[in-house]
């Protein structure tokens, strides 16, 4: 479909022809033109009230005033004519042939819009295998960086990889401590698929492996206060650098990071750019940040009081914080020590290219065969898509520009939100009040586990998914890293690939050699839009059941309805119905109502799309009928008060419900 074409740009054109027709008419200035989709659509496609907002002001009667407007209103090509309906209701009625003959030609990009948008998602600790909580956050992430692409936003996708941190910290120790790792080669040798020196090995690789040793040194720092000194001397030694401790740390977080991208490459997630933490501390962006708080007089030393010796970001006089116990927030502290937040804020501050010092990039090839998959499981768009990370040398000169961005998204879970406040407090009182503005948390609530699901699991991988007595008994179960409890990634689409398997089966003769191809595609959808179509302020818990569901409000059902609508509009193609020739001379249009439904809701997809961006919910609800949209015709903007988001295209799922495919 033309952009020319487009609903939304029909609705802005009527807009403007309404306040244009009021002024000609009475020199009445219409600030806004409502625009709403009937309730039937024997009444039309629009209807605005128009009429109604100027009764007061000319003192008459809104049909008569509709009346006047609908014979005086110049019609937008698309627009087929006008009608006074009920009190004073002014509708439109759309050339129906005309539209969806214009849905079928080859749509253009989006028009470019100006600046460039980072939306950072996933960043998981590259400890350990990912599991299903981790995904609601690489689901959210990705399905808003494809709507932001659909819309023609440019869009930097970043997974920030914690390669210094505490998590990483503890599982080398459990290396080192209980499982006889002495050196990067030995870790070299696991990845492999060798076992570790003490005999421990896992068939689905390392990152699988790893799961098991972070549970491990769990229960021993429970048992043994002592043992926290481990964390303590390997956080030490990795800070360091240039040591044993550090090389196989550095070994094992490269080799679980390709375990990573490889699991979310399966399901058609891939970026742009892996910021490292190392690097961070490398190039001493908290050095410079730290300078620059300082300067400002936004942060202060600690004399006193239980926070002597810390430098504290003072937040008391900020609205963001009115009300809070203890508002203000440690970035240093008194053991010289840097906190995360700090250190996120530093990095906030080069994403918007405010910093002043800047990474050196380089190419990264992951391992894609890492242990739990293969290669060919992964989309041939995701191996193929450039990759880049951050390089602990030079780096190389062929990098694209990366950072300097005009606004910033960060996918962080609802726990983080006062986390998230203080970063754009720290943007704000450096002197940055609109890209403090622009530093947008989209925050979402956790992913649990049901009982059903976790017997299930338990059922397909033995003992490892077994619930205890106590846990069985609850609606769900959270999911902890520490504790060994979750489900991982890999596992979850391996049995929904043999769920999507089975019912292939059953609908298929023998033989199908698209089978396996569409099983894939199933138990991907069923992840993918199970994840999103709660709202992202609800916790979820897992239920293959539901997922996996082939009626209702589901993935699979979803995908069959596309298929289904496909065909319709082939059909309608081969028929010519979409040629405007076929409306006959008295107007009747050969399109019926229910064929027409579905022609707007796949026209609508761009607005709703739009919506879903607006507000930051991205659950996948059907276009709501009752949509008002307020059309500004001096500024010729968009808006509305419903949110939601109907296109599998941006949701990743498979091709977009129309015709053709919108080219990236």
């Amino acid at each position: 479909m033309t952009r020319a074409a487009s609903l939304e740009s029909i609705r802005a054109d009527l807009g403007a022809a309404v306040a244009g027709a009021a002024e000609r008419l009475w020199g009445a200035r219409l600030e806004r033109v409502v625009l709403e989709r009937p309730p039937s659509l024997a009444l039309g496609d629009f209807a605005s009230p128009a009429a109604y907002d100027l009764a007061k002001t000319l003192s008459k009667a809104p049909r008569a005033i509709a009346a006047e407007l609908a014979a005086a209103v110049a019609l937008p090509p698309g627009v087929r004519e006008a009608r006074v309906e009920g009190g004073g209701y002014l509708n439109f009625f759309l050339d129906r042939g005309w539209l969806v003959a214009a849905m079928q030609e080859e749509p253009p990009p989006a028009p470019a819009r100006p600046g460039k948008t980072i939306v950072e998602h996933t960043n998981i600790n590259p400890n350990k295998a990912a599991h299903i909580g981790h995904l609601r956050n690489a689901v959210l992430g990705d399905v808003l960086a494809r709507t932001l692409s659909f819309l023609g936003h440019r869009v930097e996708v970043q997974n920030y990889l914690d390669d210094t941190g505490v998590q990483v910290a503890d599982v080398v120790a459990g290396l080192t401590r209980l499982k006889g790792v002495a050196s990067e080669e030995d870790v070299r040798r696991a990845i492999r698929g060798e076992p570790l020196p003490d005999g421990s090995r896992h068939p689905k690789g390392l990152a699988y492996l790893c799961w098991d040793v972070y549970a491990e040194v769990a229960r021993v720092y429970e048992q043994d206060a002592e043992a926290l000194e481990w964390r303590v001397s390997a956080l030490h030694a990795i800070e360091h650098g240039d040591n044993e401790i550090a090389r196989i740390a550095e070994v094992l977080s490269e080799a679980i990071v390709s375990a990573h991208l490889a699991t979310m490459g399966r399901l058609g997630i891939a970026y742009d750019l892996l910021p490292r933490e190392s690097d961070i501390l490398r190039r001493h962006f908290w050095s410079r940040a730290f300078e620059l708080l300082k300067e400002s007089g936004a942060v202060v030393l600690e004399e006193e009081g239980r926070h002597k010796g810390c430098w504290v970001l003072r937040l008391t006089e900020s609205p963001e914080f009115a009300g809070m116990d203890e508002p203000d927030k440690i970035l240093v502290r008194s053991n010289g020590t840097v906190t995360y937040t700090a250190k996120d804020i530093a990095y906030q501050l080069w994403k918007f290219g405010l910093l002043g010092v800047d990474f050196a990039y380089e190419p990264h090839r992951p391992d894609w065969n890492s242990g739990a998959i293969s290669e060919e499981e992964i989309p041939k768009a995701v191996r193929e898509r450039p990759l880049w990370r951050t390089s602990h040398g030079e780096g190389s000169p062929d990098a694209p520009p990366f950072g300097k961005a005009d606004s910033v998204v960060n996918v962080i879970d609802v726990r983080q939100s006062y986390l998230q406040k203080v970063v754009r407090e720290g943007l704000r009182v450096l002197g940055h009040p609109s890209e403090a503005e622009k530093s947008v948390h989209f925050s979402y609530e956790m992913v649990a586990l049901t009982p059903r699901a976790a017997r299930d699991l338990a059922d397909r991988f033995q003992e490892e998914y077994r619930l205890s007595e106590e846990d069985e008994k609850k609606p769900f179960v959270e999911m902890s890293g520490r504790k060994g409890l979750g489900v991982k990634i890999d596992d979850l689409v391996e049995l929904l690939l043999e769920r999507s398997r089975q019912e292939i089966a059953s609908r298929r003769p023998e033989g199908d050699e698209t089978a396996e191809e569409d099983a894939r595609a199933i138990a991907v959808g069923a992840l993918r839009y199970f994840l999103l179509k709660f709202g992202r302020n609800k916790l979820i818990a897992f239920d293959f059941d539901e997922a996996l569901n082939f009626e209702g409000d589901s993935g699979p059902y979803l995908q069959y309805s596309l298929v289904r609508a496909d065909n319709i509009f082939r059909k309608v193609a081969e028929r010519g119905l979409a040629d405007p020739k076929t409306v006959s001379a008295e107007g009747a249009d050969v399109w019926e109502d229910d064929l027409w439904a579905l022609a707007l809701d796949a026209a609508a997809i761009p607005e709703v799309a739009e919506r879903a961006v607006e507000s930051l919910e991205l659950s996948a609800a059907r276009v709501k009928k009752d949509v008002r949209v307020e059309c500004d015709h001096r500024r010729s903007s968009m808006r509305s008060k419903s949110a939601s988001l109907s296109s599998m295209r941006t949701a990743g799922l498979t091709r977009p419900f129309s015709v053709r495919q919108r080219r990236r």
